[in-house]
């Protein structure tokens, strides 16, 4: 069978291949847009950016693998695309997730991750951000 059938199948049916969820965790970004989601439930692209300091178009690819890999799953309002874990990701992935959650809950890197998203002004709604995403030179991306 050819692997991009496989992995489509993978997602369709929301399985999550073990080899993707822990590659995922090993990078540190998406491992911290995870522990963000977890412990915040749903949030938009422009609350992850500004959380951890990296910018909209790094965090968007790294949740398109995450999307891709069956982790999270998004739903767009407007102009906002809001992030949250999938509903249907397995036991032992979350109880991972806890695990990391547990584990770094002291870390400072984490703290300042939260911390920074508590101070993000008007974090309810699809208003969270102060402007519209950024176009790159007039040309509109999804």
């Amino acid at each position: 069978m050819d692997y991009r059938i496989l992995r489509l199948c993978y997602v369709m049916d929301q399985t999550v291949d073990p080899e993707d969820f822990f590659s995922a965790l090993a990078n540190l970004t998406r491992l911290r847009c995870l522990l963000l989601l977890q412990s915040q439930g749903e949030l938009c692209v422009c609350e992850l950016t500004v959380a951890t300091g990296k910018s909209q178009p790094m965090i968007s690819r790294h949740l398109a693998r995450l999307r891709e890999s069956g982790i999270v799953t998004g739903r767009r309002e407007g102009l906002w695309i809001y992030y949250r874990l999938h509903p249907e990701l397995p036991d032992w992935a979350r109880e991972v997730l806890g695990a990391a959650a547990s584990g770094l809950a002291g870390s400072e890197r984490i703290r300042d991750d939260l911390s920074s998203l508590s101070a993000l002004p008007n974090r309810t709604g699809p208003a969270c951000c102060k402007s519209p995403p950024v176009r790159n030179k007039g040309v509109d991306r999804p």
